[in-house]
């Protein structure tokens, strides 16, 4: 078991997130342009990096979305941020 550290809630089981994408993945835009191939490879087809990485993942027990930095080998996890924008 492993614990993964909401920004919201603090540290919590694992079993309570849940994988949402790789951070910086841009999503084709204009979806009456986007042809089928190219909607199949942004659902379909991720990096899938080896070593440091950064995704966006879900806490379902508080509903937020964060981003998680962590390592794929070793399971480290180095941070978790916000992804909510500072107040204006």
């Amino acid at each position: 078991m492993q614990l993964f550290s909401c920004p919201f809630c603090g540290e919590r089981d694992e079993t309570e997130f849940a994988f949402c994408a790789e951070a910086g993945k841009t999503r084709p835009e204009r979806a009456a342009e986007v042809s089928a191939d190219a909607w199949a490879r942004y659902l379909h087809f991720d990096q899938n990096p080896k070593g440091a990485t950064r995704e966006v993942w879900l806490h379902a027990t508080c509903g937020e979305f964060f981003l998680m930095e962590r390592d794929t080998v070793s399971h480290a996890v180095s941070g978790s941020h916000s992804l909510r924008r500072p107040e204006a």
